[in-house]
């Protein structure tokens, strides 16, 4: 007779400790997983605006005005460069207060699964020390029903499409609730474990749930915390939502807090916690010597009078009746099902951290906690599985003006997949060798295949008697594919074992410029594939590569052109000539953006005909959002101009990006190295790399 769920409990628990316990070891070990930052971001999103001193008198539209280009980490007081103020009077810079170990600080928002970013924050990294017991406090929103719609509506000129969650989503969505509410609790109690062991001392964590789980999840809750670490169960009314038949109406979610220790922060009379204090009907109302309003309630016992004065409010009760729910037309929405009101989140970001304090949430969804702790002078790391929810929370902070943050993503995420799956002591050749055979390759013989990365597909070709050779190539997951890889394949195409009629790379993870490569390369004998980014999580719900063969996809990459770049130096105003500070701008277009791998998206056959049509007719529609860096280093992209579909601060065109970006930046000497990255509807990044001649 299969056991109960509270039979399961104690096993649950045990396990998720063995699994927390082994990623704690973990990032001890030289191999510990890391965060790759993707784009340093400097909020300046692309507005229409008037630029009385560089255009003389002439209407400039689309412009903004970036300052110089250091490194956030290296200088966070450079950024206080040339702004021109009458289009941008406070340039972005990083906040005065200091990070942890007082190194400067930037907030974060992280692509991928919490597990594996919140070992990287507990490992450190050469940007920020470890942050074990530095979050003062934690907030999440998990997902709490198993029947939830997970896909995501995309809205084209003309059409709408409907795309189901991707691969990774779907794969962890369906481990969430594989066996129901047994398989939630198996994947939160190790993610509550890690959570306990970021919080600071004086930290508290808010856990937001309703029904389905929260009552279970509070029992997993006094194991990690301890009893007498809880304080209190918060219910959150709300009028909006379903109405009841046969039952009364279910109008309230359950915020289960926690407190690391005993003496968490706590700011019960801020503004920003208090609530309206509505005067005693029992009690005669006073007024003291300033005209204030005021009741007065004696101690029976003590004898000690209390006074309580209208205006000041008061500490709320732990049920909350005074913040909304979010209605479907709310001008607060942001395209995100599941968000919630910012009210909600001010009274606990404002009650339990301070200015300066590190504010987190793990399942960052529509970006409300990151939101209001920049708002409120917090500093915010907040993460997503889900790609549309780091797209709509990225677009959100751009839109508030956020003080600069990286977007980053999992390092080696193959890897930690590949760890979990073959054990911790798996080599990189182990996994070429699955990537080589899903593909249908055989492997080379070791004496040429030392990293037993290379395999061979022959087969009839060039018509009657004359067979093909190809070699196969599969790249390391631990780095970027790009022109280095694809270079060398050439050259093992034409010289090893005496040549091959055509080489295939198969890549994990490419350089953004990857696109711009191939084209430069011409080479019509080197094809470059995608490894599907969930292959070890689909060899692990399949079983092994047996049951997986033939039915990998190996998709093709997808690549952004644009105009050559215009170059125009700017004669400085007295005020600039007496510094000595010189600007110019870059004038940058976007030509075409090539989708390669439609097929590779997660669309019905109906959906997949709308995208095609969009495709052949105005491919540049589907940019969700692009950005420049006008003086690329190679390594790290700066983001310091931004336009994204929904910013209608430029033109009424809320369903396309513009198409042009005006630059106006330091001037510099010689060529420079400008990047443009776009990402497009269904999250796929492409990068373009380009130089700009000497005006």
């Amino acid at each position: 007779m299969p056991k109960s769920l509270l039979e399961q409990l104690p096993e649950i628990v045990a396990s998720g400790r063995k699994e927390a316990e082994r990623i704690l070891e973990g990032i001890e070990s030289r191999h510990r997983v890391s965060l790759q930052t993707r784009e340093v971001v400097l909020p300046a999103k692309d507005s229409a605006v008037q630029d009385w001193v560089t255009a003389q008198k002439r209407t400039v539209q689309r412009e903004v005005f970036a300052p110089g280009q250091t490194s956030l980490i290296e200088n966070p007081q450079s950024m206080l460069g040339d702004v021109a103020t009458s289009v941008r009077p406070e340039p972005p810079v990083l906040s005065s207060v200091e990070g942890v170990e007082g190194q400067p600080w930037t907030n974060r928002l992280i692509y991928g699964d919490n597990l594996l970013a919140m070992a990287a924050l507990l490992a450190g990294d050469e940007n920020t020390p470890s942050l074990r017991g530095k979050v003062d406090l934690i907030y999440i929103d998990p997902p709490f029903d198993s029947k939830a719609d997970y896909r995501t509506k995309v809205t084209l000129p003309g059409m709408e499409l409907e795309q189901k969650p991707t691969v990774i989503e779907q794969f962890a969505y369906s481990d969430t609730w594989s066996d129901g509410t047994a398989s939630y609790l198996a994947m939160i109690t190790p993610r509550l474990i890690l959570m306990r062991e970021l919080l600071a001392d004086t930290g508290s964590i808010y856990v937001h749930l309703d029904w389905h789980v929260g009552h279970y999840v509070k029992i997993v809750m006094d194991e990690v915390f301890g009893k007498r670490c809880f304080v209190n169960e918060i219910v959150w009314c709300y009028s909006i939502g379903g109405k009841g038949e046969g039952r009364f109406a279910r109008k309230h979610d359950a915020i289960q807090l926690y407190s690391k220790a005993d003496f968490p922060i706590f700011n019960g009379k801020d503004p920003m916690v208090v609530k309206d204090r509505k005067p005693n009907s029992h009690m005669r109302a006073k007024v003291d010597a300033d005209g204030r309003e005021y009741q007065e309630k004696t101690d029976k016992k003590s004898g000690k009078v209390y006074r309580y004065y209208v205006d000041e409010g008061k500490i709320p009760e732990d049920y909350w009746t005074d913040i909304e729910q979010l209605n479907r037309e709310d001008a607060e929405r942001v395209g995100y099902d599941t968000q919630k009101p910012k009210a909600l989140l001010k009274r606990i970001v404002a009650a339990s951290s301070n200015p300066g304090s590190i504010v987190a949430d793990f399942f960052g969804g529509a970006g409300t906690t990151a939101a209001v702790a920049e708002e409120l002078g917090r500093h915010w790391i907040t993460s997503d599985i889900g790609k549309p929810a780091c797209m709509v929370m990225r677009k959100r902070l751009i839109d508030q003006d956020a003080k600069p943050f990286l977007y980053q993503a999992i390092g080696d995420y193959q890897v930690e997949a590949a760890k979990a799956m073959l054990g911790r002591d798996f080599r990189i050749g182990d996994l070429s060798q699955i990537v080589l055979s899903l593909y249908g390759a055989l492997p080379l013989p070791p004496d040429v295949n030392p990293q037993r990365n290379l395999g061979q597909i022959a087969g009839m070709a060039f018509g009657a008697g004359k067979s093909s050779k190809t070699l196969v190539l599969a790249d390391s997951p631990n780095k970027l594919t790009g022109a280095a890889t694809l270079k060398k394949a050439i050259a093992q195409r034409d010289n090893l074992m005496g040549g091959w009629d055509r080489v295939v790379v198969l890549g994990w993870n490419f350089e953004p410029s990857i696109g711009e490569t191939i084209t430069a390369l011409n080479d019509s004998r080197l094809e470059v594939l995608v490894i599907p980014p969930d292959l070890m999580d689909r060899l692990k719900k399949k079983g092994g590569i047996d049951k997986l063969r033939g039915q990998v996809r190996f998709s093709s990459l997808q690549y952004l052109t644009i105009h050559p770049i215009e170059r125009q130096a700017l004669t400085p105003t007295l005020s600039q000539g007496e510094r000595g500070q010189h600007q110019e701008t870059l004038t940058v277009k976007l030509k075409n953006y090539v989708l390669l791998s439609p097929e590779a998206i997660n669309l019905d056959d109906a959906n997949r005909l709308k995208l095609q049509s969009v495709i052949n007719q105005e491919p540049l529609a589907l940019i969700e959002y692009w950005a420049v860096d006008p003086d690329y280093d190679g390594k790290v992209f700066r983001s310091v101009w931004q336009d994204y579909r929904g910013n209608t601060a430029n033109d009424e065109d809320a369903l396309r990006v513009v198409t042009q970006a005006v630059v106006t930046t330091s001037a510099k000497v010689g060529p420079r190295k400008v990047c443009v990255r776009v990402v497009d509807v269904f999250g796929f990044e492409a990068e373009v790399v380009s130089t700009a001649e000497t005006a």
